[in-house]
């Protein structure tokens, strides 16, 4: 089993000039996305986490090259996502794929099951009808549903069985690594764990990378091997999942793991609670960006903005990581 690099970004920035006054006004600049690192290897799964606006989906659709980056490199099986060769590009296009939240408007309601898997095939293969055929059966009894629902269309099946046809046309074309896009928060709790189950068993089938944007973590404690949490674009803790469920050492990511809910009294974490909204992108504040939030901030927060460092087994862009570290949590 290959379980190399599959995807490599390197200091990832998507920025964007926005004009909030008139025409004439000067543009403003949004840091959607603002030095984002990591590394998925054959069979792991990245999970990113993060409120509303801490750019998730700005990633998603850099790694799915819908948009380029402002800078940063972007590797995929050793192939740049920048590229400009028409060969690669559609090499590129084969080894990404995206499953996205919503199962019910991802699928085009006009058409059968069967052409919907078959889609990726024509446009990217060379395969007959007969083979393309034989192939979308296979995908569909893969994710958990017959063969026979081929002819169905979208309307027949549920929300957990939708999804399930998302996925199989995200893995028709054998892609390295699947971008899962908030992949079971449309769906009832009773189904989700069927989800992530089969997303589980899909990536040791196939040695799948995943990228997995979420904002629940109760899931992504559930799938992921590695974490990476975001605050307003920028990564503020990164590492094991294992050691950062274990002991948070950033502020920010203690509050995120004190929301967690749990029956079970020995598992409760001490709740952190924040105060004040979330600052705007297009004027966060100076320094840390989270220091207008945060119970630990000092004068150095508000003039110098932290940046990712090592700390004991993660990384971590906090002035007093150390000292977050050091209370039990």
């Amino acid at each position: 089993m290959n379980n190399e690099a599959i995807i490599t970004a390197s200091d990832l920035k998507r920025h964007y000039k926005i004009r909030t006054g008139g025409f004439f006004s000067k543009p403003s600049l949004l840091k959607a996305l603002d030095g984002v690192s990591f590394t998925i290897n054959g069979g792991k799964t990245l999970a990113v986490v993060g409120e509303s606006g801490c750019g998730k989906t700005t990633l998603a659709r850099l790694v799915t090259m819908i948009e380029q980056p402002t800078s940063g490199c972007l590797e995929i099986n050793g192939i740049s996502g920048t590229t400009r060769s028409e060969r690669e590009k559609r090499e590129l296009h084969k080894l990404v794929q995206i499953v996205f939240q919503d199962p019910y408007g991802s699928l085009n309601p006009r058409k059968k099951i069967g052409a919907i898997l078959e889609e990726p095939l024509i446009i990217n293969t060379a395969l007959t009808a007969s083979e393309r055929h034989e192939a979308a059966r296979e995908m569909l009894a893969k994710v958990g549903l017959t063969r026979e629902q081929y002819n169905r269309y979208p309307h027949m099946f549920s929300g957990g069985q939708r999804q399930r046809i998302a996925i199989a046309r995200a893995l028709m074309l054998k892609p390295a690594l699947v971008v899962a896009d908030e992949p079971v928060s449309a769906l009832d709790v009773s189904v989700q764990a069927q989800a992530l189950n089969l997303l589980k068993d899909l990536q040791d089938e196939m040695n799948l990378a995943y990228l997995f944007i979420s904002h629940d973590l109760g899931v992504v404690r559930h799938i992921s091997d590695d974490l990476l949490v975001m605050y307003l674009g920028s990564p503020v803790e990164q590492g094991r999942k294992t050691d950062i469920f274990r002991m948070p050492i950033h502020p920010y990511t203690r509050a995120l793991m004190g929301s967690i809910p749990s029956v079970n009294k020995n598992m409760r974490r001490k709740r952190v609670r924040l105060t004040g909204e979330i600052p705007s992108p297009l004027n966060p504040p100076s320094g840390c960006a989270f220091h207008k939030r945060c119970v630990f901030m000092s004068e150095v927060c508000t003039v110098q903005r932290p940046e990712l460092r090592l700390v004991e087994d993660r990384l971590a862009a906090c002035h007093h990581a150390e000292k977050v570290a050091a209370i039990p949590f």
